[in-house]
């Protein structure tokens, strides 16, 4: 019997509304970026649509920079397994960020697997500064 290929699509990607795990609704995407303004809570990552794929194990996993837990070591990458609940199913993969700052600078790699395999894959710059345009500038000035 022929295997069906699992078909995947990155739906949407960069900052989403808080994300309630006890909710069945996915967040809302705000903005679509890689680029991430370190700002505590800020919620980010990505949604992706998997089909043909129901009862099959996920592996997800988070790569964060070197964040030291609270003994000064470093953190592991956050990982974990799901079961893909339908033919036709939308997960989301994201995280936030928390107080101090300064050691969550830098990239955050955010992937999924499935029978081994590379199914969504997605690299976000969390950054300090960054260049905003336009009415968005003036915004977050109080303007």
């Amino acid at each position: 019997m022929a295997k069906h290929k699992i078909i995947t699509e990155i739906l949407s990607y960069g900052i989403h509304s808080q994300w309630d795990a006890e909710d069945k609704a996915l967040p809302k995407v705000q903005q679509f970026t890689t680029d991430i303004p370190a700002e505590i809570d800020i919620e980010f990552g990505y949604i992706v649509n998997i089909k043909k794929a129901k009862g099959k194990k996920m592996r997800y996993c988070i790569y964060h920079p070197d964040i030291p837990d609270e003994q000064g070591n470093i953190m592991l990458p956050f990982d974990g397994e799901e079961y893909v609940r339908s033919n036709d199913w939308d997960f989301y993969l994201g995280d936030t960020i928390w107080a101090p700052l300064n050691d969550k600078i830098g990239p955050w790699r955010m992937t999924l697997e499935i029978d081994n395999q590379l199914i969504a894959d997605k690299t976000f710059n969390v950054e300090a500064e960054f260049f905003v345009e336009g009415a968005d500038f003036w915004k977050q000035r109080g303007f």
